[in-house]
């Protein structure tokens, strides 16, 4: 996928249009994440209208590779609370891998993202945290 058909992507992903960045997807797809998986549309829907309520969320690429099967990425995953999101409300959800935040708080969260691609649609996208020797 070129890289200027991904920015697209991501400037659906960052304005929170997610039926526009949905059409990115093939018809089955997994998105693999902090040991959860979302599988179907109203999953990725569900998922991040939740998150988003709670925080702004940018992602800033900084390195890029892609073929016709895949994308291989580095990206800064930066998260602002807007509002205060406990582990107990995290918890409600089945969601207790996320990482609460307080409103106002500001995170970076640096991942490799892996997309597998199929005639230019995504089939799977795998998100690892990295997290450097301390």
């Amino acid at each position: 996928m070129q890289r200027s058909r991904y920015d697209e992507y991501l400037r659906l992903f960052n304005a929170r249009h997610y039926d526009g960045l949905l059409a990115f997807f093939a018809d089955e797809f997994e998105v693999v994440f902090a040991g959860y998986a979302l599988r179907s549309r109203a999953e990725v829907k569900q998922f991040y209208s939740f998150l988003h309520e709670y925080v702004d969320e940018r992602i800033d690429i900084t390195r890029y590779v892609s073929d016709g099967l895949t994308i291989a990425m580095e990206a800064d995953v930066v998260l602002t609370g807007k509002k205060t999101l406990t582990p107990e409300i995290l918890k409600a959800r089945g969601l207790e891998r996320i990482v609460g935040l307080q409103q106002g708080q500001t995170i970076t969260i640096p991942q490799f993202i892996h997309y597998h691609l199929h005639e230019g649609k995504f089939t799977r996208a795998l998100c690892a945290v990295y997290e450097a020797p301390h």
